[in-house]
């Protein structure tokens, strides 16, 4: 029996005690919306009905390519047998414009965020943050040698990860990460410790030469990897060491290194190349480390695999906050930012999540895969609005992932 898969009540029991603050407390009224009052575990959703007509303009290819998204969703068979989108799952083959399938599948709700009860601000926010991210494509080496030394590690064996919510379901979605000293379970390694670790060196998938294209290739959560003697390697997210993702640009904003308006993947990596004496304390700031795992290269044309467990769409696919929202639902976004300018006006399906995507209104909206899509996520900072697709004859609410 593998280590991490053991089962481990009593730890799930001192977790559950850890965990016992992340309860939430009872809703306020629902504040005049035509939809009934919002369950208890979801405080800060507020939805007002809509029209697809009263939408800003959008082109007809953005609706068809989120067409394509979601018939990727469809072929998710427990998501295209679910109560919830069966029917759309069933019209999604047929043919037509999209933007009449949309129309005629579900209806449209803005979607706000309501301040929490208690918080003393009453006012609902219509906007949040949109930022993008890609797969990038890097060149590899199968072994350590003097030029790659940083590595894509798989997960290793004594990494231990306890799911909780089948011993107490209140905490579904909650996850403890850790390893054993003799017999208690302590947090996993850092990345800083994890970085000083040779006994991991068995577990690497690949090596890279660089280690801020380690750091993005694992905010990123996948890449393609051209290995020396081996061809095309794609890798995908498999686990993660329990430790909290924090931005190093906030590291280098803190330090006078750039300003917030400054701080984009090009800078960190235009900081990085001028100090490299200094990139390890910049990488020891984030602790959080992913590992990966290998998946067979079947179609290039379409995205790696998100966390629904369907290929991503360049375009048309955004991660969610996993404690939000149910994966494949069906948005339209408002998106605008000034510096560098970037707008616009398109639907787009929740088929991923990412650590760093925690609220109502916030997606990482998926570019592509290469350079060219890494630099247009790497400047993406936006402000967003949003529109929620709900299937005819369902409430809003039922998109919420505790429903």
């Amino acid at each position: 029996m593998r280590l991490a898969s053991l089962k481990l009540p009593v730890i799930a029991l001192l977790a559950a005690a850890v965990l016992a603050g992340c309860q939430t407390s009872a809703p306020p009224k629902s504040p005049g919306s035509a939809v009934p009052s919002e369950p208890s575990g979801n405080a800060e959703a507020g939805f007002s009905q809509a029209s697809f007509s009263g939408l800003p303009p959008s082109a007809a290819a953005d609706w068809e390519n989120a067409r394509t998204a979601f018939r990727r969703s469809c072929s998710s068979k427990s998501f295209a047998s679910a109560p919830l989108w069966k029917n759309a799952c069933i019209n999604a083959t047929a043919s037509g414009p999209a933007t009449s399938f949309f129309v005629q599948n579900f209806d449209l709700w803005s979607v706000s965020e309501r301040p929490a009860a208690g918080s003393g601000d009453f006012q609902p926010k219509t906007s949040g943050l949109m930022t993008g991210y890609y797969e990038p494509i890097l060149e590899a080496a199968s072994a350590r040698d003097s030029s790659h030394a940083w590595p894509v590690l798989g997960t290793p064996p004594d990494l231990i990860d306890v799911e909780l919510s089948s011993l107490y379901p209140a905490l579904k979605g909650k996850r403890v990460r850790g390893k054993l000293s003799g017999r208690k379970l302590v947090p996993y390694d850092s990345r800083e410790a994890i970085d000083k670790r040779s006994d991991l060196y068995p577990y690497a998938i690949a090596w890279l030469s660089d280690p801020i294209d380690q750091l993005f290739l694992q905010i990123q959560g996948s890449g393609q990897l051209l290995v020396k003697g081996k061809g095309l390697v794609r890798v995908f997210y498999a686990n993660q060491n329990g430790h909290p993702y924090r931005a190093v640009a906030k590291w280098l904003i803190d330090r006078g290194e750039m300003t917030r308006s400054e701080a984009s993947m090009q800078s960190i990596r235009s900081w990085a190349r001028a100090h490299p004496s200094e990139v390890p304390s910049l990488l020891a700031y984030n602790p959080s480390y992913v590992f990966f795992r290998v998946s067979p290269v079947t179609d290039l044309s379409a995205g790696p695999q998100g966390a629904q467990g369907v290929p991503l769409t360049p375009g048309a696919s955004v991660a969610v906050d996993r404690n939000r929202w149910k994966l494949g639902v069906p948005f339209f976004v408002s998106v605008s930012q000034q510096s560098p300018q970037l707008a616009f006006n398109r639907p787009v399906i929740a088929q991923d999540t990412g650590g760093a995507i925690r609220g109502l209104i916030r997606f990482d909206y998926f570019w592509g895969s290469g350079a060219g899509a890494g630099e247009s996520a790497g400047r993406q900072k936006s402000a967003a609005s949003a529109w929620v697709m709900v299937p005819k004859g369902h409430s809003p609410y039922e998109l919420l992932k505790n429903r």
